[in-house]
């Protein structure tokens, strides 16, 4: 394999394809227990702030090096006492133009950042709403601190929030949160509650809804419960509390993390979130008006006339990617989902 090399500072060869990287590269060194494994896994083993994808992608660029020869292959089998150079890009500016937009901060330091979003705000940037979003508010409230996920300086966003549910998210500033985070929402350890406000008293008041969530076949703007294909979805729930037959809060843990689960699953089941402009149309709409027809007013009308879907993320917990320690967190139930339930406690 040609060499192409240049020298730096110190002495040390790189290959010309990284010319661009000031830094000096990260070493590491394969230990006897690492004898014959993948190149990639073995730098990711030893090299923790970078995830085994993001080493992939470095071997890809021709980012990694050995005696200044440049290592594309991510399967090569290491030998003990190998040294490898991995030169690591400074992290490009992201696409989304960084926007001062407000943020409920819950919790910062140098991996993570949890926030309370409001509803209405639109998690990324896509078509019909390319800026104000959270992605453009957290640039602008990282600026220099977020490292780069995957070499672009961006928030790593590992779970979203449709636009109308308000609550928690936990938004890694580097590779190393990005990966662990990642990794726990794969092997479910990362724990995520909601209270919704349902249609109607569910029955049993405790219970677990499983049903395969794919896009509908009706409406391809809705995803729903399938019987073929689909992906494996599964919410644990709890009446926390029953206003008559007309309605309940409701508490849901995921199991799982599809497309509007929640949302799918209590409607699936006869109890579709109150305000939900998407799957509280049709059978589920008559649904919401036979109970709302039980209330007196002015409790109907704000139950009918509640402008988003009545969800809200309440909890989180997860194992920090840096520390390892267990963290929790709660946001109080937002102001206008607080007034309606007061509202209906009075009735």
């Amino acid at each position: 394999m040609r060499t192409d090399e240049h020298t730096m500072k110190d002495g040390r060869t790189m290959p010309e394809s990284t010319e661009r990287v000031h830094r000096a590269p990260l070493v590491h060194t394969v230990p006897e227990a690492a004898a014959g494994e993948r190149l990639d896994k073995a730098l990711a083993a030893g090299l923790p702030d970078l995830s085994r994808s993001r080493v992939q992608a470095l071997l890809e660029q021709g980012c990694v090096a050995e005696g200044g020869r440049t290592i594309t292959d991510p399967s090569l089998r290491v030998k003990p006492g190998q040294t490898f150079d991995v030169f690591v890009p400074e992290a490009e500016a992201a696409l989304p133009e960084a926007q001062d937009i407000p943020l409920d901060v819950v919790f910062e330091d140098e991996d993570v950042l949890v926030i309370d979003k409001p509803a209405g705000l639109v998690v990324h940037p896509a078509a019909g709403n390319q800026d104000g979003t959270l992605v453009n508010a957290l640039l602008a409230h990282c600026g220099d601190s977020l490292s780069g996920i995957g070499g672009v300086r961006r928030p790593g966003i590992v779970h979203r929030l449709d636009k109308d549910t308000s609550g928690l998210m936990v938004v890694a500033k580097n590779d190393r949160a990005h990966h662990g985070l990642t990794e726990q929402f794969s092997d479910r350890t990362l724990s995520r509650t909601y209270h919704a406000l349902v249609w109607g008293l569910p029955t049993p008041k405790q219970g677990r809804i499983e049903g395969a969530i794919g896009r509908s076949a009706v409406d391809r703007k809705k995803m729903a419960v399938v019987d073929h294909g689909g992906k494996h979805a599964a919410t644990r729930y709890r009446v926390l509390k029953a206003f008559g037959p007309a309605a309940a809060l409701v508490e849901c843990v995921l199991e799982t993390g599809r497309t509007h689960q929640i949302r799918v699953h209590m409607a699936h089941i006869g109890h579709p979130l109150v305000g939900d402009p998407l799957y509280g149309r049709g059978r589920a709409s008559r649904v919401g008006g036979k109970h709302a027809s039980t209330l007196p007013e002015p409790a109907r009308g704000r139950m009918v006339e509640f402008p988003r879907q009545a969800l809200h993320a309440t909890a989180l917990t997860f194992r920090h990617p840096g520390t390892g320690e267990t963290m929790t967190f709660h946001a109080p139930t937002p102001a206008d989902l607080h007034e309606l339930i007061v509202i209906l406690e009075s009735v």
